[in-house]
């Protein structure tokens, strides 16, 4: 469902729209009008892990079988 509103600039030319603290990545089209996609930020080595369906498998795999656990030393 699309919901149409009418906002005003302030003095200084800036809207309020959205949440408190939302991010959006902002599209703008060659007609003027203006997208605005909520957008989420993580991090480069999140986007690595998410890319990287070996290292999840392997990580699945190692969640469903805790008995083959290879036992580690700690580290000093």
């Amino acid at each position: 469902m699309t919901t149409t509103r009418v906002i005003t600039a302030d003095p200084r030319g800036r809207m309020t729209v959205g949440q408190a603290d939302q991010r959006y990545l902002v599209h703008e089209e060659p007609d003027g009008t203006v997208i605005l996609e909520p957008a989420v930020v993580i991090s480069d080595l999140e986007r690595r892990f998410l890319q990287n369906a070996a290292l999840q498998a392997s990580i699945e795999y190692a969640r469903q079988h805790p008995q083959e656990r290879v036992s580690r030393r700690p580290r000093p």
